[in-house]
């Protein structure tokens, strides 16, 4: 299994009181799989994501990715993981802005040393940018794009490195249908094709009907889980 989840807790203090993020999440989610966490707002699906894509800790409970236990892995152990297995796709894009859109994608490829030669990354680039509709947009500063725009270049940064996880909070949030869905398309042809694990945080129907694998959660517990 992939990613395995038992009995997960989470609480954040809030003053004097702690509020509970995730009461007990017990959850496998196997190598190629297609997940949706749907739930209502403060359910606890984008601290799920984030404990899952190694960005927040957790306070008791086991979770494994790749077969290593991750409480028992140090910071540069837990970035190198961060670095070598997963993509992101945050709901704030998180472009940096003294990059254009060809240097934003390519920097996870530069970072993780991976992608080849230099020809070989620029084609890789391109050939996303070109997928997601903003191969006209290359030399363009995130300030000069829309939010669907920037939503879009976030998307194919968390590709281009091909990692075996894709967390994605909200992904077509900024984005209209018709865009929407082509960037959907074009994740489930990567999931089908390279077998990258997909996990998406989602309000959309369209996400929950393409998902393989559908996680409800409500005051930070599993209310239901659909596998098709």
């Amino acid at each position: 299994m992939l990613i395995e989840i038992n009995d997960l807790w989470k609480l954040y203090p809030m003053g004097n009181i702690e509020i509970q993020a995730l009461k007990g999440v017990s959850l496998n989610i196997a190598e190629g799989d297609f997940v949706s966490v749907a739930g209502p707002s403060g359910s606890g699906k984008t601290t799920l994501l984030n404990i899952i894509g190694l960005i927040d800790s957790f306070d008791r409970g086991y979770l494994s990715i790749n077969n290593l236990e991750i409480k028992n892995q140090g910071r540069q152990e837990l970035a190198r993981l961060r670095r070598e297995l997963i993509g992101f796709v945050f709901q704030s894009f998180n472009l940096l802005p003294v990059l254009n859109v060809f240097e934003n994608v390519e920097l996870p490829l530069v970072i993780a040393k991976k992608g080849g030669s230099k020809a070989e990354r620029r084609d890789r680039v391109n050939y996303l940018l070109e997928e997601v509709g903003l191969a006209d947009r290359r030399n363009h500063t995130p300030a000069e794009l829309s939010g669907g725009q920037q939503q879009r270049v976030a998307i194919a940064r968390a590709l281009v490195t091909s990692p075996r996880i894709v967390i994605a909070d909200e992904p077509t949030a900024n984005l209209d249908s018709d865009t929407g869905g082509k960037v959907l398309a074009l994740m489930k042809a990567i999931n089908r094709e390279e077998k990258t694990t997909f996990i998406f945080s989602s309000h959309d129907p369209e996400i929950w009907e393409m998902a393989a694998h559908i996680v409800f959660l409500h005051d930070g517990n599993i209310k239901s889980e659909e596998k098709r």
